[in-house]
């Protein structure tokens, strides 16, 4: 499988742990504070950005989404379960599966989710993007929110994901990327490199958190060069949607019917 320069970027350089370790200690170390600076470094616009993956997940699963027969999501890099929690209030009835690798991340979800009385809809475990333990074709669609830039091996999380897809499934990811527009670059890259790390140490006491957000978007293969690594894994009908003036990025990609499991 091939390497990408972001599989090495890291939250602490001076650490002997492995991205993957080093990725669940950091949420570990923020998760207390983790939906506060989610809204208030992203404006709340990072809602709408989950608004229009989901828009994507109800298209993919059909008309089963109404009455919730036979259908199934996972959602990958999960987190406090914002996305989850979004996808159960607007499509009723699926059973959606949260999985992470920070402990502490999943435990602020438990608690969101026991507050919203959203038990029986949502089930959150520890879990790695590169080793899901779940059969073949478990899932109808999957969703990864802002979290594949944490993967140690790019590839490996796709195939995975592309592994516990039913035919007919699709992937619908949700990442930063770099807006195109000059002026509008510049301000954003400072706005990373400066303005989130300062503000992330302010409030959750951790700037390695936020100075790697802004290494690993940067060293992100976004836009064409991502969709082409998903066609590489077997991923078919890729396609991306750049959002607010390409801060975020939406690829889709579906396991076609001919695929099998």
């Amino acid at each position: 499988m091939a390497n990408y320069s972001h599989d090495r970027i890291v939250p602490f350089k001076d650490s002997k742990l492995g991205k993957k370790q080093q990725v669940a200690e950091m949420f570990d170390k923020i998760a207390f504070r983790y939906d506060f600076l989610n809204r208030f470094l992203s404006g709340g616009i990072d809602i709408y950005w989950r608004r229009r993956a989901i828009r994507e997940i109800k298209a993919g699963i059909g008309a089963g989404a109404a009455d919730g027969a036979s259908r199934a999501i996972l959602d990958v890099a999960t987190g406090t379960a914002d996305m989850a929690i979004m996808m159960a209030r607007y499509l009723q009835a699926v059973p959606i599966t949260g999985v992470d690798i920070s402990t502490g991340m999943l435990e602020i979800g438990r608690q969101k989710i026991a507050r919203q009385k959203l038990g029986q809809r949502i089930t959150l475990q520890t879990g790695d993007s590169e080793s899901l333990q779940f059969p073949d074709g478990s899932f109808d669609a999957i969703t990864v929110a802002f979290g594949v830039r944490n993967f140690e091996n790019l590839e490996k999380g796709l195939k995975e994901m592309l592994r516990v897809l039913k035919p007919g499934g699709r992937l619908v990811v949700l990442e930063f990327s770099q807006p195109r527009t000059p002026g509008i670059r510049q301000f954003y890259d400072l706005y990373l490199r400066l303005v989130a790390p300062s503000v992330g140490k302010m409030v959750s006491s951790s700037r390695e958190a936020y100075q790697y957000l802004n290494d690993s978007v940067k060293a992100f293969p976004e836009g064409d060069a991502f969709t082409g690594i998903m066609d590489q894994c077997g991923y078919r009908n890729t396609r991306l949607r750049r959002l607010s003036l390409g801060i975020c990025s939406l690829y889709i990609g579906e396991k076609t019917a001919r695929q099998g499991n």
